[in-house]
């Protein structure tokens, strides 16, 4: 779904949302050989610890983030996804996801383990250049969800890439 949900849409009310709200919150998890909800790089702005499995951290608009949730049964993982998401600001168009309020430009979308686990190689790939993956141009993450998608290797990011994404990003109006 894209736009701006009806809040009923959205799975109600997040705590400590509020119509002037411009934060995007991520509910995360832990539930031993159950389910995990974790962070893997992203600035947060905001951490809201609810209880000693769960916590909510919000990102402020424009924020690049990756949000991973694993979950099993007694016969194995049943669910396992990465998901490459942009905060937005308020007013700006949006696609829903589970756990993430109200929802963000998705960059990345893969699910699978084989698939995430080469995502978080990639995303080790990048941090070893020196470069911080919230900082990596939005283009590389949909290059790597499209090539993921269609079961193709993704190309490497590279500094140059990078050099080139971080002036164009200055010379923005």
């Amino acid at each position: 779904m894209t736009g701006n949900a009806a809040p009923r849409m959205r799975g109600g009310p997040v705590p400590s949302a509020c119509p002037s709200d411009t934060l995007t919150h991520v509910e995360l998890g832990w539930y031993e050989k159950k389910s995990e909800h974790w962070i893997r790089f992203g600035q947060k702005a905001h951490e809201q610890i609810l209880d000693r499995r769960r916590r909510i951290l919000s990102f402020r608009p424009g924020v690049v983030f990756a949000f991973v949730r694993w979950a099993s049964n007694d016969f194995g993982t049943i669910v396992s996804c990465i998901d490459i998401v942009r905060a937005v600001s308020p007013g700006e168009p949006y696609q829903t996801l589970p756990f993430v309020r109200p929802g963000g430009d998705i960059l990345l979308k893969i699910d699978g383990w084989p698939k995430v686990e080469l995502v978080l190689q990639i995303i080790d790939a990048v941090e070893a250049l020196g470069v911080d993956p919230t900082d990596v141009s939005p283009d590389h993450w949909r290059h790597v969800h499209n090539r993921l998608i269609a079961d193709h290797e993704p190309r490497p990011y590279t500094v140059e890439q990078h050099r080139a994404f971080c002036k164009r990003r200055r010379a923005e109006p």
